[in-house]
């Protein structure tokens, strides 16, 4: 059976993580405190998530989008990583902690299955939703779960994550193997987790090719 493949979005399929360079450019200071006590687990993703984005004003939401469009590039090997996953019959899913507003526009050329949270501009600051919320099974309050993601699609197939950051720590836990970066590859080192690095997605298929994965 073939494997399916769960990957991140901001600052993997990305170069940058956008929510991050959204709030470089858009957010009051009190943003990277909100920043520092998320990726030391002092507040939950969905919680510092949440905080985030009430810093900023719904009106600006033209603004931030055409921002977004303009700054987020593709990491290399994407496309090609795409196109040898379609070729090979195994499925890719995107799970991302990004929101919709720009990770849909950003993957509409792929035809890839989503799930990311979505942003409510109705009120006078932004409100991100949580479409996709921890299954009885977690208690860490993820906002777009990606464990329960995983368990709601591997169907006892072979998982593998691709990542970067804290926010996919968990899905990494539950992994048979992981393709990861930055943060995500120190959290893995320390677990001693299946593992390999990754730069570009031509590494991840030269990995995936090394492991088998091919008709």
């Amino acid at each position: 059976m073939k494997p399916v493949i769960f990957c991140d979005f901001d600052g993997t399929i990305t170069k940058n993580d956008n929510i991050i360079a959204i709030m470089k450019e858009f957010a009051p200071p009190e943003w990277n405190e909100i920043k520092e006590q998320i990726l030391s687990e002092r507040i939950s993703i969905r919680e510092g998530v949440g905080k985030l984005f009430r810093l900023l004003p719904s009106s600006s939401k033209r603004q931030l989008t055409e921002f977004i469009l303009a700054d987020a590039q593709i990491r290399e090997g994407f496309n090609e990583f795409v196109d040898f996953t379609k070729e090979q019959g195994i499925e890719l899913i995107i799970v991302s902690g990004g929101i919709d507003f720009f990770v849909k526009p950003l993957l509409e050329p792929y035809d890839l299955p989503i799930y990311c949270n979505s942003a409510n501009f109705e009120g006078e600051t932004i409100k991100i939703e949580w479409p996709h919320e921890c299954d009885s099974l977690c208690d860490n309050d993820c906002g777009c779960c990606k464990p329960s993601i995983l368990r709601k699609e591997a169907k006892g197939r072979e998982v593998i994550v691709i990542g970067d950051s804290i926010t996919d720590l968990q899905a990494a836990k539950q992994a048979d193997f992981v393709l990861a970066r930055d943060l995500l590859l120190d959290k893995c080192k320390q677990l001693n987790l299946k593992y390999k690095p990754f730069v570009t997605f031509f590494d991840c298929i030269n990995v995936l090719q090394e492991r088998g994965y091919t008709a």
